[in-house]
């Protein structure tokens, strides 16, 4: 029984048949990674829910939350993603001049955010809330730490990607190390939803 002959793209010229369309090895290293990532930050929270109401010498993260304000810098954080992915679609249609608005407004949204969290350490500090004042504390800042770094990388990646637009070094034809790098902030803003539910909000 004959077989149906799979379709062939050719590129251009129609001389040489061009490769299907499919996961490229970059995305599909930035899925394992995340997928990896994914298993990391669940270990903290799990931890977390585990630990929380053991040993709770001194404040706990609890009795200092600002809700209000931690709040509001979430939502800037998750606002970052929408321009993340405007600054995908101007890249994609060649449209740098908005592209590096986007990007930069997505690093700037990064940086309020970090900068809010140093904030809420500094007066958790101030509260007599440290690392090590309690099981619960450990975990939370360590939890909490984490992300802030996972965040802090993809501030340094997204100014890179700004600086070398600036530079005529990136183009339409490097949508895809964007869309990686959207992948990885869209990520840590998933991220950022689960532990503030979880650690913030959840009784």
């Amino acid at each position: 029984m004959a077989q149906a002959a799979l379709p062939i793209t050719h590129d251009a010229h129609g001389d040489h048949p061009a490769p299907s369309a499919g996961v490229t090895n970059t995305k599909l290293g930035m899925w394992v990674f995340l997928s990896s990532d994914c298993l990391f930050f669940g270990a903290f929270i799990t931890t977390y829910l585990l630990y929380r109401n053991r040993n709770l010498a001194g404040p706990t993260p609890r009795s200092l939350y600002n809700i209000p304000f931690t709040s509001v810098t979430s939502f800037i954080l998750l606002m970052s993603s929408l321009t993340m992915v405007l600054a995908l679609a101007a890249i994609q249609r060649n449209d740098m001049r908005r592209f590096k608005v986007w990007v930069m407004a997505t690093a700037v949204f990064g940086i309020l955010f970090i900068g809010g969290q140093v904030f809420e350490f500094t007066e958790f500090y101030r509260e007599g809330m440290s690392l090590r004042t309690n099981v619960s504390s450990s975990i939370f800042f360590v939890a909490t730490g984490l992300h802030g770094l996972h965040v802090s990388v993809g501030i340094v990646w997204l100014m890179s990607l700004w600086g070398m637009a600036m530079q005529g070094k990136l183009g339409q034809r490097d949508a895809e190390a964007v869309e990686v790098s959207g992948l990885y902030w869209h990520f840590v803003d998933v991220v950022w939803i689960v532990i503030f539910a979880v650690v913030y909000l959840i009784p």
